[in-house]
């Protein structure tokens, strides 16, 4: 049940984020503020950290693959699209399109086993569920 409520509540906070940022592009420019969005959540990030585990820093020099160490990089690039697509097409679609991508690749990484994840087996269901979806996306265009 909290993974649900946490799912629910991360949706949520990504939609107001995205719109959050798209305003603030518009009065900055679009790396002023995705780079401010990094540094905020890197001072979030550091502040946490002095009130819970404090793991040692140096653990990230651990982390194998290496790869996995490119989620930064991503986070950025999600930002900086997030902004765009919301600018470009509300943050009503962008947000259904946004789930959708997130929905469709999430299921190619389960179903190839990429980066780590246990490998599953293709479910027509979950291939049909993602149909409906997107085809609510397109009645919800028109």
């Amino acid at each position: 049940m909290w993974g649900i409520l946490i799912a629910l509540l991360s949706g949520a906070l990504m939609s107001v984020q995205g719109v959050f940022n798209t305003e603030v592009t518009k009065q900055t420019s679009l790396w002023i503020s995705s780079g401010f969005v990094q540094l905020s959540a890197l001072a979030v990030c550091i502040v946490m950290w002095f009130f819970t585990g404090r793991q040692s820093p140096s653990a990230i020099l651990q982390v194998q693959p290496k790869y996995m160490l490119l989620g930064g990089i991503i986070g950025a690039f999600i930002t900086v699209t997030v902004i765009k697509s919301m600018d470009s097409l509300g943050p009503a679609r962008a947000a259904m399109l946004i789930v959708i991508a997130q929905l469709i690749v999430a299921y190619v990484i389960e179903l190839m086993g990429l980066f780590g994840v246990e490998k599953q087996p293709l479910e027509w269901r979950k291939v049909i569920g993602m149909a409906v979806a997107i085809v609510g996306v397109i009645v919800f265009k028109w």
